[in-house]
């Protein structure tokens, strides 16, 4: 450990963020995820979110990093989100800092506390592996278009599914939020379909049971499964939001569970098909699946309507640290 990062750590000062921190914590986000930071719409709605505490750190004033943390699991998880820490402190022991604060700090209020977890992207330091265990992995596949060329490529999408059916495909099933609840706990989408019966939903994730289903509530997810009973496929599709990369961009997140690619190829087309009176100016998607699932379905999506990928191979790991 070098004495510069000593003295770093040694003048960060803590609290929870406010409201008036916003344009600071925009400050320390400005190159993060490639244009697809999340921050600038979930920064508010986090200050009020029941069981959620957002904590920065200051160095001489100034925002320098920030962390959040969900309540989960009826409480005795804790999920952390949103790390940043501003691009020109970086690798200076900050993260670290910012993380050990939060973790002081839950077990000394919130003995309850068993466990935390985090998503991460597939580059993980060896630190962080020594500290967490992996629990569950899903493969993304990202594409963008403009919203006037999205018509086209579900309706190429549409009918090279048709064509692949020996009989008429079965449409599938938009459920509403008492079902999209009901199903997601019984034993057979947990036990089948979820990834190491974990629910994810745009790098949150979650055990099966009737206390985090307040938590999918307050999304205002679409829910789209293939079946209503017993299904192979079931997808999560998130409000499409605004993120910087472009000044019209809009970003997508669909979680789909099962690893049939047939029906994971007919759900993913029906949430497009939901999608698409409704979307305008340049469209992002994330879609994560299965990574056996993954190749089919990018070869699925080739197409000629002028809809690309918008990244290469990429994982969203979970990981697990019990305390």
């Amino acid at each position: 450990m070098c004495a510069s990062q000593q003295d770093v750590r040694d003048f960060l000062v803590y609290s929870f963020a406010e409201e008036q921190d916003f344009q600071q914590v925009l400050d320390i986000c400005r190159d993060a995820f490639d244009g697809l930071d999340y921050m600038p719409v979930t920064f508010h709605r986090w200050l009020h979110e029941a069981g959620r505490l957002v904590f920065i750190a200051r160095l001489k004033g100034r925002v320098v990093a920030m962390e959040s943390v969900l309540m989960v699991d009826g409480g005795e998880t804790v999920v952390f989100q949103g790390l940043r820490v501003a691009p020109d402190l970086r690798s200076r022991g900050i993260a670290g800092a910012i993380q050990g604060h939060i973790t002081d700090h839950l077990r000394h209020l919130y003995p309850q506390v068993s466990a935390f977890r985090m998503s991460r992207g597939d580059q993980l330091s060896p630190q962080l592996m020594a500290k967490y265990r992996l629990i569950a992995k899903e493969a993304i596949l990202s594409l963008c278009c403009e919203a006037e060329d999205l018509g086209l490529f579900v309706a190429e999408l549409r009918s090279r599914l048709s064509s692949q059916c020996d009989s008429a495909p079965r449409r599938p099933v938009t459920l509403n939020q008492q079902q999209t609840e009901t199903l997601i706990l019984t034993d057979h989408v947990v036990s089948n379909l979820l990834p190491s019966k974990t629910i994810i939903n745009n790098w949150e994730p979650l055990r099966p049971m009737e206390a985090n289903m307040e938590i999918l509530r307050r999304r205002g997810l679409t829910c789209i499964v293939d079946r209503e009973f017993e299904p192979t496929a079931i997808s999560l599709c998130t409000t499409p939001y605004a993120v910087p990369y472009r000044h019209d961009a809009l970003y997508v997140n669909i979680n789909i569970f099962g690893r049939s690619l047939a029906s994971v190829c007919a759900v993913f087309l029906a949430q497009l098909e939901a999608l698409l009176p409704s979307l305008h100016g340049y469209l992002i998607f994330y879609t994560y699946v299965d990574p056996d699932v993954w190749p089919g379905l990018h070869q699925t999506c080739r197409n000629k309507s002028n809809v690309s990928y918008f990244s290469d191979y990429c994982e969203e790991l979970v990981l697990e640290k019990i305390l």
